[in-house]
């Protein structure tokens, strides 16, 4: 369904009732995509366990991805230059910020009547969910913050083999080269422990080109991501919301060490890596995810504790 927060049009996928069967209202969750990604990225085993533990689940595609809102009249920016001011340490003017990306997911939850949740966030999803922790602490219950960074300064960055991949163009024109390249750049990502087989991967990619295809967008994101300079050293403030940070130990784009910098800063917050992920989601890490993920939930909103998923 189509709302509209902060000013924008977002696509937004609701699951699970308000109330469970005694009228108690569920505890949400809301779900927070990465760079370039969409709401049904989030796989559907994680989705599923979560309404299963009692969960009311809020997915949503970021501004410029999927079937929200398109920025396109704010232009192309060059990603290379916004680069170089970064190496340089000059400051980067993006279309718009990690803080703008922050107030849409609070529109989100102010558009369905959503008091406070559980916020989860994968890659840049991370990092929005880290400024929305920021921004509103008091709607924060807890954060979980999934292969992201506080992108502190001096932190490693891709390999060059990943970087090679990530600087590649599609062959062609089209769909079918759009998708062929898209393979190839996840493939470069993937978690070496849980692999997942070509024709998995097209499936994947497939549904989600065939959704939505929009790189412009991603170069956004992208800047926005690289002119948030600030908030490592703001998240200090994050004392009394439970933090749960995963990490793959395999990681090939944004490194364990991402991870350990950004458990370092947060108060309280509990780092865990996982062997063999690398920066992606596939059954054997949901599995993995979800086996912290639920009892960190539960922790944090104990007056509200996971129950069983009634059937329908």
């Amino acid at each position: 369904m189509k709302i509209r927060a902060n000013g924008i049009d977002l696509e937004v996928e609701d699951s699970g009732t308000a109330f469970d069967a005694q009228g108690r209202p569920r505890p949400v969750v809301l779900l927070i995509m990465g760079l370039g990604m969409q709401l049904i990225a989030w796989p559907p085993a994680l989705v599923q366990a979560l309404l299963d533990a009692g969960y009311r689940v809020v997915r949503f595609d970021n501004r410029d991805a999927g079937l929200s809102q398109h920025l396109d009249a704010l232009g192309k920016p060059g990603v290379l230059w916004a680069g170089l001011k970064y190496r340089l340490g000059w400051r980067i003017r993006p279309p718009y910020s990690l803080l703008d990306m922050a107030q849409d997911a609070l529109g989100v939850l102010d558009a369905l009547g959503i008091d406070r949740a559980h916020v989860v966030g994968a890659s840049m999803g991370g990092m929005v969910a880290q400024r929305l922790a920021l921004l509103v602490p008091a709607r924060v219950l807890s954060l979980a913050s999934v292969m992201s960074s506080s992108s502190a300064r001096g932190l490693p960055g891709p390999s060059p083999e990943v970087t090679r991949v990530l600087m590649s163009r599609p062959a062609g024109k089209g769909l079918d080269a759009a998708i062929d390249h898209s393979v190839r750049v996840f493939k470069a990502i993937a978690s070496p422990g849980f692999p997942m087989s070509d024709a998995e991967w097209r499936a994947l990619v497939g549904t989600a080109a065939r959704r939505s295809l929009h790189p412009d967008g991603i170069l956004r994101q992208m800047v926005a991501v690289l002119a948030d300079r600030s908030r490592a050293d703001e998240l200090a403030r994050l004392i009394n919301i439970p933090t749960l940070v995963v990490h793959g130990k395999a990681d090939p784009l944004v490194p364990f060490a991402c991870a350990e910098d950004t458990a370092r800063r947060i108060p309280g917050a509990h780092l865990a890596g996982i062997d063999g992920m690398g920066h992606d989601l596939p059954p054997g890490v949901v599995e993995r995810l979800l086996a912290l993920l639920i009892p960190h939930l539960v922790a944090a909103n104990p007056t509200t504790p996971a129950f069983q998923h009634e059937p329908s």
